[in-house]
Protein backbone atom coordinates (compact mmCIF):
# COMPACT_ATOMS: atom_id res chain seq x y z
CA UNK A 1 0.00 0.00 0.00
CA UNK A 2 1.28 3.43 -0.88
CA UNK A 3 2.03 5.76 2.03
CA UNK A 4 1.17 8.82 -0.06
CA UNK A 5 -1.65 10.90 1.47
CA UNK A 6 -5.00 11.25 -0.26
CA UNK A 7 -5.27 14.85 -1.48
CA UNK A 8 -9.02 14.88 -0.86
CA UNK A 9 -8.51 14.84 2.91
CA UNK A 10 -7.81 17.81 5.16
CA UNK A 11 -6.53 17.93 8.71
CA UNK A 12 -9.10 19.12 11.23
CA UNK A 13 -8.36 22.01 13.60
CA UNK A 14 -10.02 23.35 16.73
CA UNK A 15 -12.52 25.36 14.68
CA UNK A 16 -13.72 22.13 13.08
CA UNK A 17 -14.77 20.52 16.39
CA UNK A 18 -18.51 21.30 16.03
CA UNK A 19 -18.64 19.46 12.71
CA UNK A 20 -16.69 16.50 14.07
CA UNK A 21 -18.89 16.32 17.15
CA UNK A 22 -21.98 16.38 14.94
CA UNK A 23 -20.68 13.31 13.08
CA UNK A 24 -20.13 11.27 16.25
CA UNK A 25 -23.48 12.37 17.69
CA UNK A 26 -25.26 11.39 14.46
CA UNK A 27 -23.73 7.93 14.78
CA UNK A 28 -24.97 7.66 18.38
CA UNK A 29 -21.44 7.50 19.78
CA UNK A 30 -20.45 8.60 23.28
CA UNK A 31 -17.70 11.15 22.52
CA UNK A 32 -17.80 14.74 23.71
CA UNK A 33 -15.76 17.72 22.51
CA UNK A 34 -12.98 16.98 25.02
CA UNK A 35 -12.47 13.57 23.42
CA UNK A 36 -12.07 15.09 19.98
CA UNK A 37 -9.58 17.58 21.44
CA UNK A 38 -7.40 14.68 22.60
CA UNK A 39 -6.98 13.64 18.97
CA UNK A 40 -6.20 17.18 17.85
CA UNK A 41 -3.63 17.71 20.62
CA UNK A 42 -1.91 14.33 20.65
CA UNK A 43 -2.57 12.94 17.19
CA UNK A 44 -4.39 13.97 14.05
CA UNK A 45 -7.88 13.90 12.55
CA UNK A 46 -8.30 13.93 8.80
CA UNK A 47 -11.60 14.52 7.09
CA UNK A 48 -13.35 14.91 3.78
CA UNK A 49 -15.67 17.87 3.14
CA UNK A 50 -18.86 17.72 1.14
CA UNK A 51 -20.03 20.20 -1.47
CA UNK A 52 -21.69 22.28 1.28
CA UNK A 53 -18.41 22.56 3.19
CA UNK A 54 -19.53 20.25 6.00
CA UNK A 55 -17.56 17.19 7.07
CA UNK A 56 -18.68 14.02 5.31
CA UNK A 57 -16.11 11.67 6.83
CA UNK A 58 -13.39 11.63 9.45
CA UNK A 59 -10.69 9.35 10.82
CA UNK A 60 -8.34 9.85 13.77
CA UNK A 61 -4.85 8.58 14.52
CA UNK A 62 -3.08 8.59 17.89
CA UNK A 63 0.66 7.79 17.80
CA UNK A 64 1.82 5.51 20.62
CA UNK A 65 5.54 4.88 20.16
CA UNK A 66 5.96 1.69 18.11
CA UNK A 67 2.28 1.60 17.15
CA UNK A 68 -0.61 3.95 16.48
CA UNK A 69 -4.34 3.86 17.09
CA UNK A 70 -6.95 4.33 14.37
CA UNK A 71 -10.42 5.43 15.45
CA UNK A 72 -13.30 7.82 14.85
CA UNK A 73 -13.81 6.45 11.33
CA UNK A 74 -17.13 8.13 10.65
CA UNK A 75 -19.19 8.82 7.54
CA UNK A 76 -22.33 10.93 7.63
CA UNK A 77 -25.49 8.98 6.77
CA UNK A 78 -26.11 10.89 3.53
CA UNK A 79 -22.66 9.96 2.16
CA UNK A 80 -22.48 6.26 3.01
CA UNK A 81 -22.06 3.45 0.49
CA UNK A 82 -19.60 5.55 -1.51
CA UNK A 83 -16.40 3.98 -0.20
CA UNK A 84 -15.58 6.93 2.05
CA UNK A 85 -15.13 4.81 5.16
CA UNK A 86 -12.51 2.67 3.45
CA UNK A 87 -10.83 5.79 2.07
CA UNK A 88 -10.64 7.27 5.58
CA UNK A 89 -9.19 4.03 6.91
CA UNK A 90 -6.55 3.90 4.18
CA UNK A 91 -5.60 7.52 4.91
CA UNK A 92 -5.01 6.62 8.56
CA UNK A 93 -3.08 3.49 7.61
CA UNK A 94 -0.89 5.52 5.25
CA UNK A 95 -0.10 8.04 8.00
CA UNK A 96 1.02 5.27 10.35
CA UNK A 97 2.98 3.47 7.65
CA UNK A 98 4.84 6.70 6.87
CA UNK A 99 5.74 7.01 10.56
CA UNK A 100 6.87 3.38 10.78
CA UNK A 101 4.15 2.50 13.29
CA UNK A 102 1.98 -0.63 13.44
CA UNK A 103 -1.72 0.16 13.01
CA UNK A 104 -4.11 -0.99 15.76
CA UNK A 105 -7.85 -0.56 16.13
CA UNK A 106 -10.87 -1.98 17.93
CA UNK A 107 -13.34 -3.28 15.36
CA UNK A 108 -17.07 -3.85 15.46
CA UNK A 109 -18.25 -7.04 13.69
CA UNK A 110 -19.19 -4.94 10.64
CA UNK A 111 -15.80 -3.25 10.63
CA UNK A 112 -13.95 -6.53 11.03
CA UNK A 113 -15.20 -7.66 7.62
CA UNK A 114 -13.55 -4.59 6.09
CA UNK A 115 -10.31 -4.73 8.08
CA UNK A 116 -9.40 -8.40 7.59
CA UNK A 117 -8.88 -8.16 3.80
CA UNK A 118 -6.59 -5.16 4.41
CA UNK A 119 -4.28 -7.29 6.57
CA UNK A 120 -5.59 -6.67 10.08
CA UNK A 121 -5.40 -9.70 12.37
CA UNK A 122 -7.21 -10.45 15.64
CA UNK A 123 -5.38 -9.72 18.89
CA UNK A 124 -8.13 -10.33 21.47
CA UNK A 125 -11.93 -9.98 21.76
CA UNK A 126 -13.73 -7.39 23.88
CA UNK A 127 -17.27 -6.89 25.09
CA UNK A 128 -18.93 -3.57 25.83
CA UNK A 129 -21.07 -3.60 28.97
CA UNK A 130 -23.63 -0.96 29.97
CA UNK A 131 -25.28 -0.37 33.32
CA UNK A 132 -25.73 2.10 36.15
CA UNK A 133 -23.37 3.40 38.79
CA UNK A 134 -24.34 2.41 42.32
CA UNK A 135 -23.20 5.55 44.15
CA UNK A 136 -22.77 6.29 47.82
CA UNK A 137 -20.38 3.44 48.65
CA UNK A 138 -17.53 4.12 51.06
CA UNK A 139 -14.01 3.62 49.77
CA UNK A 140 -12.40 0.38 51.07
CA UNK A 141 -9.24 0.70 53.17
CA UNK A 142 -7.09 -0.99 50.50
CA UNK A 143 -7.91 1.69 47.90
CA UNK A 144 -7.36 5.43 47.69
CA UNK A 145 -8.26 8.28 45.38
CA UNK A 146 -5.75 9.12 42.65
CA UNK A 147 -3.90 12.36 43.33
CA UNK A 148 -1.69 14.47 41.10
CA UNK A 149 1.43 13.01 42.70
CA UNK A 150 0.31 9.52 41.61
CA UNK A 151 0.18 10.32 37.90
CA UNK A 152 3.80 9.41 37.01
CA UNK A 153 3.53 6.02 38.72
CA UNK A 154 0.08 5.48 37.22
CA UNK A 155 1.42 6.27 33.75
CA UNK A 156 4.26 3.78 34.22
CA UNK A 157 1.80 1.02 35.17
CA UNK A 158 -0.32 1.82 32.13
CA UNK A 159 2.67 1.89 29.77
CA UNK A 160 3.76 -1.58 30.90
CA UNK A 161 0.26 -3.01 30.35
CA UNK A 162 -0.68 -1.07 27.22
CA UNK A 163 2.70 -1.16 25.53
CA UNK A 164 3.51 2.55 25.22
CA UNK A 165 3.46 5.66 27.42
CA UNK A 166 0.50 8.03 27.19
CA UNK A 167 0.80 10.23 30.31
CA UNK A 168 -0.89 13.32 28.87
CA UNK A 169 -3.99 11.36 27.90
CA UNK A 170 -4.23 9.70 31.33
CA UNK A 171 -3.85 13.05 33.08
CA UNK A 172 -6.65 14.45 30.93
CA UNK A 173 -8.94 11.58 31.98
CA UNK A 174 -8.10 12.10 35.65
CA UNK A 175 -8.89 15.81 35.48
CA UNK A 176 -12.22 15.14 33.77
CA UNK A 177 -13.45 12.42 36.15
CA UNK A 178 -11.57 12.49 39.49
CA UNK A 179 -14.26 10.80 41.62
CA UNK A 180 -13.96 7.25 40.18
CA UNK A 181 -10.18 7.57 39.67
CA UNK A 182 -8.81 5.08 42.21
CA UNK A 183 -5.54 3.36 43.01
CA UNK A 184 -4.67 0.28 45.02
CA UNK A 185 -3.11 1.36 48.32
CA UNK A 186 0.12 -0.43 47.44
CA UNK A 187 0.32 1.42 44.11
CA UNK A 188 0.10 -1.71 41.94
CA UNK A 189 -3.07 -0.86 40.03
CA UNK A 190 -5.55 1.88 39.13
CA UNK A 191 -8.79 2.73 37.35
CA UNK A 192 -9.69 5.93 35.48
CA UNK A 193 -12.84 7.17 33.73
CA UNK A 194 -14.12 9.96 31.50
CA UNK A 195 -17.52 11.60 30.99
CA UNK A 196 -19.31 10.94 27.72
CA UNK A 197 -22.32 12.24 25.83
CA UNK A 198 -24.47 9.30 26.94
CA UNK A 199 -22.57 7.64 29.80
CA UNK A 200 -19.45 7.66 31.92
CA UNK A 201 -16.78 5.42 30.35
CA UNK A 202 -14.74 3.44 32.90
CA UNK A 203 -11.20 2.52 31.90
CA UNK A 204 -8.40 1.94 31.62
CA UNK A 205 -8.11 -0.47 34.54
CA UNK A 206 -4.66 -1.94 35.21
CA UNK A 207 -4.06 -4.37 38.08
CA UNK A 208 -1.75 -7.23 39.05
CA UNK A 209 -4.57 -9.83 38.95
CA UNK A 210 -8.32 -10.20 38.43
CA UNK A 211 -9.11 -10.10 42.16
CA UNK A 212 -7.42 -6.73 42.53
CA UNK A 213 -9.14 -5.52 39.35
CA UNK A 214 -12.50 -6.54 40.81
CA UNK A 215 -11.87 -4.46 43.93
CA UNK A 216 -11.06 -1.41 41.82
CA UNK A 217 -14.05 -1.90 39.54
CA UNK A 218 -16.50 -2.48 42.37
CA UNK A 219 -15.27 0.61 44.21
CA UNK A 220 -15.39 2.82 41.11
CA UNK A 221 -18.98 1.77 40.44
CA UNK A 222 -19.77 2.67 44.03
CA UNK A 223 -18.54 6.24 43.55
CA UNK A 224 -20.61 7.20 40.49
CA UNK A 225 -24.28 7.43 39.60
CA UNK A 226 -26.07 7.31 36.28
CA UNK A 227 -25.25 5.47 33.05
CA UNK A 228 -21.89 3.70 32.85
CA UNK A 229 -20.25 1.80 30.03
CA UNK A 230 -16.98 -0.09 29.85
CA UNK A 231 -15.04 -2.30 27.45
CA UNK A 232 -13.86 -5.58 28.97
CA UNK A 233 -11.47 -8.10 27.41
CA UNK A 234 -13.53 -11.28 27.18
CA UNK A 235 -10.90 -13.39 28.94
CA UNK A 236 -11.92 -11.88 32.31
CA UNK A 237 -14.92 -14.05 33.19
CA UNK A 238 -14.80 -13.06 36.87
CA UNK A 239 -15.28 -9.39 36.04
CA UNK A 240 -18.05 -10.30 33.61
CA UNK A 241 -19.84 -12.13 36.43
CA UNK A 242 -19.37 -9.11 38.71
CA UNK A 243 -20.93 -6.82 36.11
CA UNK A 244 -23.85 -9.16 35.45
CA UNK A 245 -24.56 -9.36 39.20
CA UNK A 246 -24.54 -5.54 39.33
CA UNK A 247 -27.21 -5.37 36.63
CA UNK A 248 -24.96 -4.59 33.67
CA UNK A 249 -25.76 -6.06 30.26
CA UNK A 250 -23.64 -6.94 27.28
CA UNK A 251 -24.14 -4.37 24.53
CA UNK A 252 -21.81 -5.20 21.65
CA UNK A 253 -18.59 -7.08 20.89
CA UNK A 254 -15.37 -5.57 19.63
CA UNK A 255 -12.23 -7.19 18.32
CA UNK A 256 -8.82 -5.66 18.91
CA UNK A 257 -6.91 -5.98 15.66
CA UNK A 258 -3.41 -5.11 14.43
CA UNK A 259 -2.04 -4.74 10.94
CA UNK A 260 0.16 -7.73 10.19
CA UNK A 261 0.47 -9.08 13.75
CA UNK A 262 -1.56 -10.99 16.34
CA UNK A 263 -0.07 -9.63 19.59
CA UNK A 264 0.01 -6.28 21.31
CA UNK A 265 3.08 -4.46 22.59
CA UNK A 266 2.22 -4.56 26.30
CA UNK A 267 1.17 -7.07 28.94
CA UNK A 268 -2.47 -7.98 28.29
CA UNK A 269 -2.54 -9.98 31.53
CA UNK A 270 -2.58 -6.68 33.46
CA UNK A 271 -5.10 -4.79 31.29
CA UNK A 272 -8.62 -5.41 32.65
CA UNK A 273 -10.51 -2.53 31.03
CA UNK A 274 -9.36 -0.63 27.98
CA UNK A 275 -9.62 3.14 27.76
CA UNK A 276 -12.18 2.76 24.96
CA UNK A 277 -12.10 1.86 21.26
CA UNK A 278 -11.07 5.40 20.38
CA UNK A 279 -8.07 5.49 22.75
CA UNK A 280 -6.96 1.87 22.98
Amino acid sequence: MSSAPDSRFHRLEEADLPGALALSAEAGWNQVAEDWRLFLRHGAVHGLRGADGGWQATGAVLPYGPFGWISMVLVTAAARSQGLGTAVLREAMAALAAAGQVAFLDATPAGERIYRPLGFRPVFPLMRWRGEGQGGTDLPADLRAVEAADLPALAALDAAAFGAPRPAILEDLWHRAPEPALMLADGSGFILARPGRQALQLGPLVAPDEAAAARLLRAALGRVQGPVLLDLPQRWSGLAALLAAAGFREERPYLRMALGRETGFGDDARMFLIAGPELG
